[in-house]
């Protein structure tokens, strides 16, 4: 899919690997829809991006059904409007990390409160901002100017969803239930989703990077931070927010990528324990 000309859907698109995917696609031709829930850093980002009508931010709260359609149909609204550069695609970016051991030193069991926090987010508000968006990209964009084929495109595609999962889907270590399952989850998704909607000319494509330096890793303690570093193969420090942005740009500039899930790891895998 070409990118020049097109709007791409972005949640989590204020800070880490989301700003930096926008930040990419705003360079290469396309409008962003910034979606986030932290309204100050959403704005501040969207205005550095060039602000309307290249970049518009909404308020959003993935956990929230009702907050994801206001920012849908307003991203719809504004291409057709405004912009007047179709969907090409949404990236569900957004997401948290939240340690617990299913069962703690205390004898403990992990908390349900915990489990559907990490899910809500991660899995359900991925699932939900996807399912909105693509009515407008498979068909209802053809009546409204919000989607639709390039023109001159023999494949007739019609967009690409990319979603973000994490190595952690596949070597989760401990403490890592709920945040594994979720990622887990996602990438399970992945090809049954891309089957779906085949025949609509739309591609699914899930990216499962590994230690990124992201406001989540940020976070992290000095000790667990530089354990996950000693685990790294080659090279041997956590990625960076562009080099997720060029992986996410090739997944939707390549159309026989589909239905997969792509480590960007450089070949490290999780040990069980730090």
């Amino acid at each position: 899919m070409k990118i020049t000309g097109r709007t791409f859907i972005i949640s989590g698109g204020a800070s880490g690997l989301g700003r930096a995917l926008a930040q990419d696609l705003v360079h290469n031709g396309a409008n962003v829809a910034l979606l986030d829930r932290n309204e100050e850093d959403g704005q501040s980002v969207a205005a550095a991006l060039g602000g309307d009508p290249v970049v518009k931010f909404f308020t959003v709260d993935v956990t929230d059904t009702g907050s994801i359609q206001a920012a849908v149909q307003g991203t719809v609204e504004w291409i057709v409007k405004t912009s007047h550069k179709p969907l090409g695609g949404v990236i569900p970016a957004a997401g948290v990390g939240f340690p617990g051991l299913v069962l703690d030193r205390h004898m403990k069991p992990l908390s349900l409160d915990q489990w559907d926090f990490v899910l809500n987010i991660n899995l359900r508000g991925t699932i939900d901002l996807v399912r909105q968006v693509l009515p407008y990209m498979a068909g209802a964009g053809d009546a409204t100017g919000a989607g639709g084929p390039d023109s001159g495109d023999e494949d007739q595609e019609r967009g690409v969803v990319i979603m973000v999962a994490s190595s952690a889907a596949f070597d989760g270590q401990m403490g890592q239930v709920a945040y594994a399952a979720s990622k887990g989850a996602v990438a399970s998704m992945t090809l049954p989703m891309a089957r779906d909607l085949s025949k609509h000319g739309i591609r699914v494509v899930t990216i499962a990077p590994s230690l990124f330096d992201t406001n989540m890793t940020a976070a992290m303690p000095d000790k667990v931070r530089q354990g996950l570093v000693k685990s790294l193969e080659f090279p041997v420090r956590p990625g960076r927010a562009d080099e997720f942005a060029a992986l996410a740009r090739h997944a939707i500039e390549n159309k026989m990528l589909n239905g997969v899930v792509i480590r960007l790891d450089g070949a490290s895998r999780m040990p069980a324990r730090l």
